[in-house]
């Protein structure tokens, strides 16, 4: 099948997402989110994010056929984040899915959120996105991933063993009072400071670290060591404090990215998830990559936090390739791991 047209949907956390894409062609993608609901608990509530799916699942599917300029006849195939997430999130947007693919009479693909974000990269570069390394961060995952061949071969190389990168920023922007989510705030906060005012621990840098988990993050220890440096420093230098705190997470994601690379003979990276949107991670890893011969690809900022587009581009993938659909019935997996790109 030519440029099938694929609806996508995407509720594993706050945002009730839905995006349609025609082949690599991005169409539409509308998010609402409930972020503000969780701010004033300094991070998202489960049940709330469930409610929220079932108030916006409606409205958000109405606008996204109205900018694609479709209806839902023109759909050849659904696909559904089907985890990891939280899972009555999770079961949301898998219950909207099937009805959707049971009434229209249209194939399923119950895909990994953690695969979508990579597969976006589709939307934006005509040409395969694999081989490649890919670094994933965002809130509640920090991973390397080998991607072969992007709907059927993945390769977990390392993941965070605590915090991931964009939950370390969270619980940093909660100890300097600066709101919810943290990633934004760090990231504009950090413009007007140092990013080597404080020499903050880069965490499994060490020698034997690289031995025994090349490819594996830990944030919990730089989280401490801030933490500490707040409580022993009344008057510190908030911007410096941000600055030098991102500059910490940056430097071990690239650091261990472009070893990656080296290591498997892979010379493309992606960087994907909702932390590839900070404005220097960007630029230290553009900075890098031209200086060590990588091929660096990363989404638009508003393909990178989770969305619609991600996982209907996946489904586009999976369709053109000839991967099997999905049983009309499946459920929600929280701990679903990347290298089960689609549920058969």
């Amino acid at each position: 099948m030519s440029d099938p047209i694929v609806l996508g949907i995407e509720t594993s956390c706050d945002e009730t997402a839905v995006g349609i894409v025609r082949g690599r062609t991005l169409l539409a993608n509308t998010i609402a989110s409930s972020v503000q609901e969780h701010a004033r608990f300094g991070g998202v509530v489960p049940e709330i994010a469930s409610r929220a799916h079932l108030e916006a699942m409606g409205p958000t599917l109405a606008q996204a056929l109205k900018d694609a300029k479709i209806s839902l006849s023109d759909v050849d195939a659904i696909a559904v984040t089907a985890g990891p997430g939280l899972v009555g999130a999770l079961l949301v947007g898998i219950g909207s899915g099937a009805g959707l693919a049971l009434g229209l009479n249209k194939p399923i693909f119950a895909v990994n959120h953690l695969a979508a974000h990579v597969s976006v990269d589709s939307l934006t570069h005509s040409n395969p996105l694999d081989p490649t390394i890919a670094l994933l961060v965002s809130g509640g995952h920090s991973s390397l991933l080998q991607v072969d061949e992007i709907t059927g071969s993945i390769t977990k190389l390392g993941a965070t063993m605590d915090d991931a990168a964009g939950e370390a920023f969270d619980k940093i922007a909660r100890l300097m009072k600066l709101g919810f989510p943290g990633g934004p705030a760090i990231d504009a906060l950090a413009t007007s400071g140092g990013a080597e005012a404080i020499d903050f621990p880069r965490g499994l840098t060490t020698s034997h670290d690289w031995q025994i988990r090349p490819f594996d993050f830990s944030f919990s220890g730089l989280k401490t060591a801030v933490a500490r440096y707040i409580e022993a420093t009344p008057n510190y230098a908030r911007a410096d404090v941000a600055a030098s705190f991102q500059e910490a997470v940056v430097d071990v994601l690239l650091l261990k990215s472009l070893t990656a690379c080296k290591r498997s003979g892979i010379n493309s990276l992606i960087i994907a998830g909702g932390v590839a949107a900070n404005s220097r991670l960007r630029a230290v890893a553009e900075q890098r990559c031209d200086k060590a011969g990588i091929n660096l690809r990363i989404p638009a900022p508003a393909l990178c936090t989770d969305n619609g587009a991600m996982v209907a581009a996946l489904g586009a993938l999976m369709l053109s390739a000839g991967r099997s659909p999905s049983p009309i019935a499946f459920d929600g997996l929280s701990g679903l791991p990347v290298e089960v790109v689609s549920l058969l």
